[in-house]
């Protein structure tokens, strides 16, 4: 097993572009952490230069407290699963998984049959030894990446997107089987992700890279319940939280955020806990509202005024467990000369409400928000407004 630092490390392409910035990241022994962003924020270019195969062009990776920047690959100790798998197609799956312990490293043969045999049996793959990998569904073709990957019994697993190739039902499945496999092993993996779907389930810790920065670290939870700013609010969560822009004024009862000639009043309990907002009396601020935090206030007997908007709906999609409500927001829904009213609106706001409420689309709403859940955001920086 193995701890992983990055103290400051940084990438510079030639030509000036900087795809990472000045990261900093400490991997425990045995601990699952996930690197997640958009495309091209620099997540697989880090885990490349602590796989040895990008040099670093400032800072330090350190392995169990080893700094490894003039280290070749091979002698990291490190397996790598990438997206594509990366098999040999005219070798067999057995062959395939044996091939770094029987080319590489001259391992005796029975140990390189024990090794795979228990891989095999782990993975489920013992009656698939014998096929070539145009034989396999991409399931399993990426269980015989992972079977490689741990017959070497490496420090650690690097894992650059193993899942997007895979169609959506068999993301989930491998995503279980990936969380279940490490937990067992309980080697140190890193994991690299555009899903923050992926990110939030297999991660005890999330790291949210932009632009080759770090925005945030945190476990999943931490992270959804308080994101550091306006980034990962947008960027985690599906579907993400509202972002609205808005100002906060002094009403009767206390603080207000006012939008779209809507107002919300702030309870008491939220201000306390957010010492920061007195400051921003009076000026522009950005209100976050998780999508789980709106519903029908028709189905809310305990909804007050100062919590509830009147919107127009401008779609309803209907998912099952829930119900998925877009409303507008600075404008209301009109009759027109034909049956159907004309809904017009300057923004949306998703609502995810109870199957049983019956809004529906061109209609007007009472959409309830709970309060007490509000997040709010510096509008120039971007960062969490907090203490």
């Amino acid at each position: 097993m193995s701890r992983i630092v990055l103290d400051a490390v940084s990438k510079q392409f030639p030509g000036g572009t900087t795809a990472v910035k000045s990261l900093d990241l400490d991997v425990s022994d045995g601990e699952l952490l996930v690197l997640v962003g958009p495309s091209g924020c620099g997540k697989t270019t880090a885990l490349r230069m602590v796989a040895g195969l990008e040099e670093v062009s400032s800072g330090t990776i350190y392995i169990d407290d080893r700094p490894v920047n003039d280290m070749e690959p091979r002698h990291r100790d490190i397996a790598m699963v990438f997206q594509g798998y990366a098999l040999y197609p005219h070798l067999s799956v057995y062959d395939n998984m044996a091939f770094s312990l029987k080319y590489r490293r001259a391992v005796p043969k029975a140990e390189v049959k024990k090794r795979v045999s228990e891989a095999a049996r782990i993975l489920e793959l013992e009656q698939l030894l014998d096929r070539k990998p145009r034989q396999l569904s991409g399931g399993q073709r990426q269980r015989v990446a992972m079977g490689r990957a741990i017959v070497r019994q490496p420090r650690a697993f690097l894992m650059d997107e193993p899942l997007s190739n895979l169609d959506a039902k068999l993301r989930v499945q491998m995503r279980a089987e990936i969380a279940q496999l490490q937990r067992s092993l309980g080697t140190t993996t890193i994991y690299v992700t555009h899903d923050q779907t992926e990110a939030m389930t297999l991660g005890s810790r999330v790291a949210v890279l932009n632009q080759g920065v770090l925005q945030q670290i945190a476990s999943p939870q931490e992270m959804y319940r308080n994101p550091a700013n306006l980034f990962v609010a947008g960027f985690i969560g599906s579907p993400p939280m509202n972002l609205i822009d808005a100002r906060l004024e002094r009403g009767p009862d206390g603080p207000r955020v006012v939008f779209g000639g809507h107002r919300l009043g702030i309870p008491a309990q939220v201000t306390a806990d957010r010492p920061g907002l007195e400051r921003y009396l009076g000026r522009d601020i950005v209100v976050g509202i998780r999508p789980e935090h709106l519903s029908d206030a028709a189905l809310r007997p305990d909804a007050d005024a100062a919590s509830v908007l009147e919107l127009p709906v401008r779609l309803r999609e209907e998912l099952g467990s829930d119900v998925q409500i877009h409303c507008g927001i600075g404008a209301v829904a009109h009759q027109t000369d034909e049956a159907a009213p004309e809904v017009t609106s300057l923004a949306t706001l998703i609502a995810r409400m109870d199957p049983q409420t019956t809004l529906a689309e061109g209609a007007n709403a009472r959409v309830h928000v709970d309060t007490t859940k509000l997040h709010f955001f510096d509008p120039a920086g971007g960062a969490a407004i907090r203490d």
